[in-house]
């Protein structure tokens, strides 16, 4: 935990851990910044196009990225005095390396990330049922919806309507690789000594409220106004999830990716 007045936050997770629906409720408080995947996309050339920036105008490639920091850190923070951010294991390496290249020297990663961004709070997010995890996974990727409001309107989709089909090998290289990722985080937060404030993806989904004002009294705000929230997204699950985890289970799948948790 970062002592003194906090500014900024990075919510470190993997995919399907809930972290749509932590971003919104945590910009709808409109206290906490708006946090999104600001560097979500392991490319400078896409960053800059997510800011509207063309790298012909800076001198070098250190100025570019610099103003996407700056951009970026401007956008997420709203109309607040916190950055919030959601950063994607799979993305962090390739932020590391740009945050080196704009503060070099003998530095350690939440040195860098401090001296970027401020007194961070790390958040870790992840999902401790990982066949579940896996399953949402995939369905999200073959159908192409991601998240749904509350009201049921479609809120994320990467490509047009798709029927979902059973596939147990897909299932459990999802299991591994989402495994990796976390193990990946857990690495990296004993290597710079890190406490994250530990948030799991069963305790958000049953009482998002609960878990906002957590993380508000954390961030030194009012937990108070995490009550006026509305819950922003509903769940994707349903029959055909448990129909593919007992499937999957019945055919001996777990034996080949060890614990699912």
């Amino acid at each position: 935990m970062p002592h003194g007045t906090i500014r900024s936050y990075m919510i470190c997770t993997a995919p399907r851990s809930g972290s749509t629906l932590l971003c919104k409720l945590l910009a709808a408080a409109d206290v906490a910044g708006r946090p999104e995947s600001h560097f979500h996309v392991p490319s400078l050339d896409r960053w800059l196009a997510t800011y509207d920036l063309d790298e012909a105008e800076f001198a070098s490639r250190k100025d570019a990225i610099q103003a996407v920091f700056k951009a970026a850190r401007a956008r997420g923070r709203g109309n607040t005095d916190i950055f919030g951010l959601r950063m994607q294991r799979g993305s962090f390496d390739y932020f590391l390396q740009q945050l080196e290249l704009l503060l070099p020297g003998r530095m350690g990663d939440v040195e860098r990330i401090e001296a970027a961004f401020g007194p961070t709070l790390f958040i870790h997010l992840s999902r401790s049922d990982r066949l579940d995890q896996a399953i949402s996974l995939l369905r999200a990727e073959q159908t192409g919806l991601w998240h749904r409001r509350s009201d049921g309107t479609e809120l994320e989709r990467t490509g047009p309507p798709r029927d979902a089909h059973y596939d147990a090998e897909a299932i459990a290289r999802h299991m591994r690789e989402l495994s990796v990722l976390d193990e990946a985080w857990e690495r990296w937060f004993e290597r710079e000594a890190l406490q994250p404030l530990r948030v799991r993806y069963d305790v958000l989904s049953d009482d998002p409220q609960k878990v906002l004002a957590k993380i508000l009294s954390s961030l030194r705000l009012d937990p108070s106004i995490a009550r006026f929230v509305e819950t922003p997204t509903a769940k994707l699950a349903d029959a055909e999830n448990q129909q593919w985890r007992r499937r999957f289970q019945a055919e001996g799948g777990l034996g080949s990716v060890g614990d699912e948790g």
